[in-house]
């Protein structure tokens, strides 16, 4: 229900603690809803009665009319999960939330959306360096999109006659369009690196190792496509589609060889996961894939829709409704360092161990008394370590995960770009324009929510894996997982869910499929993030060099204390060992073996792999314990990088002529 508060809000009861009572491009009316009040029917009887009987009026999902209709029988497994959710809720096992959404004043949009990506030195007039740094690396299309929202915000302060606000041609130059400051060359840049001057990209050639892919199994007829990152996507947008919207009697086809097979071939400089860089270098690619995820939508002639939630507090403690962050840091005491909730790893596990073969797992609902009982005793014991987990049946365990995914105080994709993920589908006809942008959104997500998601399509994943026993393809999980994570709850519910039914299921679905693309950093993204890095320390140089005399003392100083303050994770050596060594020769460190260093010549074939194949052999009888058994990586660290965990295939003069000012690292890689 809906109710309208004193204030103008509006109070949102869900499904899903934190979801939107409307997705945008979801208002066309395209059936009647199904009559209110009908009692459930165990089992779907309800549902199956629907879609036998013909004399009923056809639901959303009908051939004729849905925007993006299935087969009415392809659809029952997701309107038997949404009935499996209904009666979760009325037998009171699962707690309702209020979410409250305030309107927007003209140019808060805006606002918010120049502070999400690291500009609000544009809305407070200060001159930082940070927000100086990010201009600088911008694309011409990034920069258009900046731009824009930029007129758009202080036109509105003028109408409203607010303080004095800088005029954009004092940002972008002279003119309004384009903007004039200096932009990331449109040529394509090298992974994980910088532009050399007369350097081209040398591409390797196919082999089972050297690049990633993602797509059907060996044996399914598809056509295979290969995806760029060295170009930024909206860049790469040189015609705008003739077809925007989806035409509403286009069907998705449920089989697995309807998706077609990408491949992302490693260059020279490998491929780089969001987990082998810095926090701080991946809250600068947040800022990044805003901007670049606006530009790309602003190239297709989309706009993109944002939610403007107020934030609700959920419970500080337990396991069920916890928001992730704080599940995290309770976590974290008992398990330092744990990028996963503990109480989800551990569902996760039970499931993998003895749940992946069972047929209709996710699909056949646990028994609702065990489940709310199962519910109530975790809460009490999971912490003590007194949880008996053999109990637990595996149909039961699976009713567990959902729902714990169904009580986050925020939904796993967040509040705010839930209608992104909906236009992306909605909107774009094309399966590889729909994954560019499903990139970019997975690369905005919260650190928490972004790991979450992973070992949970991770688990996905091995449960397609084994449908030959468990029964359940690609198209049956993607439906099942799909309310769970974008259902709602609001006016004309049944008819928005039934809209969205399909739209939702693709969305997993291409989710799952197409992971291990999703969880690699564009190159793109990287390259401009050096860039903002040595833009930041130019300017910190700058400051220091305000007159010859400064500048004649530094150059006297040791090239230690010329160095940039060193960030954390590098490693401190004996001044014997930081001496100045030869171009095309790099020191490398390891402090857990008994060599600690080792001078390295570079040649274009040696990669990171052979470096640490070199230190395996010499230090192969005086390792410690403690470090045989973990896998050693090799890290770049300082320049003009955080840190960055190298990928083996990575060859070491490009990586190095990109960060001639690194320390080279070979440590265990973070889990």
């Amino acid at each position: 229900t809906m109710e309208m508060k004193d204030t103008g809000s509006v109070v949102l009861t869900a499904y899903h603690p934190q979801r939107p009572a409307r997705i945008p491009g979801m208002e066309q009316s395209f059936v009647q809803d199904i009559p209110a009040g009908r009692k459930s029917l165990p089992c779907c009887r309800r549902l199956n009665r629907m879609l036998s009987n013909e004399s009923t009026p056809p639901p959303a999902f009908s051939r004729s009319n849905s925007q993006a209709s299935m087969d009415s029988t392809s659809m029952e497994d997701f309107w038997c999960e949404v009935e499996s959710i209904k009666e979760s809720r009325e037998d009171g096992s699962e707690e309702a939330t209020l979410l409250e959404f305030k309107p927007a004043d003209e140019g808060e949009l805006e606002a918010e959306w120049l502070q999400d990506v690291g500009l609000s030195t544009l809305i407070s007039g200060a001159e930082e360096e940070d927000g100086q740094a990010l201009l600088s690396t911008l694309t011409r299309t990034q920069a258009a999109a900046v731009q824009k929202r930029y007129n758009t915000y202080t036109q509105t302060l003028r109408k409203k006659n607010k303080h004095t606000v800088r005029d954009v041609r004092d940002i972008f130059g002279t003119n309004d369009s384009p903007p004039t400051f200096e932009t990331v060359p449109v040529s394509p840049v090298p992974s994980n690196g910088i532009q050399l001057p007369g350097q081209k990209p040398v591409w390797k050639s196919v082999s089972s190792n050297s690049c990633l892919d993602c797509g059907l199994d060996k044996g399914s007829p598809s056509v295979t496509e290969e995806l760029s990152y060295e170009i930024s996507f909206s860049e790469s947008i040189t015609v705008l589609p003739k077809i925007q919207e989806r035409p509403k009697n286009q069907r998705f086809k449920k089989e697995d060889s309807a998706l077609p097979k990408f491949i992302v071939r490693k260059s020279r400089f490998g491929l780089t996961e969001v987990g082998d860089l810095s926090p701080e270098d991946m809250k600068k690619i947040r800022y990044l894939s805003l901007i670049e995820l606006t530009a790309f939508y602003d190239a297709l002639g989309i706009e993109l829709k944002r939610n403007r939630a107020e934030r609700v507090r959920g419970r500080e403690n337990g396991l069920f409704g916890v928001p992730l962050t704080i599940l995290l840091d309770n976590d974290q005491k008992k398990v330092p360092g744990i990028k996963v909730p503990l109480i989800f790893q551990k569902l996760l596990l039970k499931l993998e161990e003895t749940g992946l073969e069972t047929e209709g797992i996710l699909r056949v609902p646990g028994s609702a008394s065990r489940v709310k009982n199962l519910h109530q005793e975790l809460e009490a014991k999971f912490y003590e370590d007194t949880f008996d987990w053999d109990q637990v049946r595996n149909n039961d365990a699976a009713g567990l995960l959902k729902m714990f995914i169904r009580e986050l105080p925020s939904p796993l994709f967040t509040v705010e770009y839930l209608p992104a993920f909906i236009t992306l589908v909605e909107k774009i006809s094309k399966i590889k324009l729909q994954l560019q942008a499903l990139h970019l959104l997975i690369m905005l997500l919260p650190e928490a929510n972004r790991d979450t998601a992973k070992a949970f399509l991770q688990f996905l994943k091995k449960v397609v894996a084994n449908e030959g026993k468990n029964k359940m393809n690609l198209w049956n999980v993607s439906m099942i997982v799909a309310p769970n994570l974008f259902i709602y709850k609001g006016k004309r519910a049944n008819q928005q869910e039934m809209q969205a039914a399909a739209t939702t299921a693709h969305i997993v679905r291409l989710l799952i499929r197409y992971q291990d693309i999703l969880w690699t950093v564009p190159s793109f993204l990287i390259s401009q993030v050096r860039k903002m890095n040595e833009a930041a320390m130019n300017n910190s140089k700058r400051q220091l060099m305000f007159d010859k005399g400064v500048r004649k003392l530094l150059r006297r100083k040791t090239m230690e204390r010329e160095r940039p303050e060193r960030p954390e994770g590098a490693v401190t050596f004996p001044p014997y060992l930081q001496s100045d060594i030869p171009e095309g020769v790099i020191r490398v460190y390891a402090p857990l073996h008994s060599k600690v260093s080792m001078a390295i010549q570079l040649n274009s074939q040696t990669k990171a792999k052979d470096i640490l194949a070199r230190f395996h052999c010499e230090n192969s009888r005086g390792s410690s314990q403690n470090m045989r058994g973990q896998i050693q990586s090799l890290h770049e660290i300082g320049g003009n990088i955080g840190q960055h965990c190298l990928d083996p295939d990575a060859y070491m003069l490009d990586v190095y002529r990109a960060n001639p000012q690194a320390e080279w690292v070979i440590k265990p890689k973070a889990s």
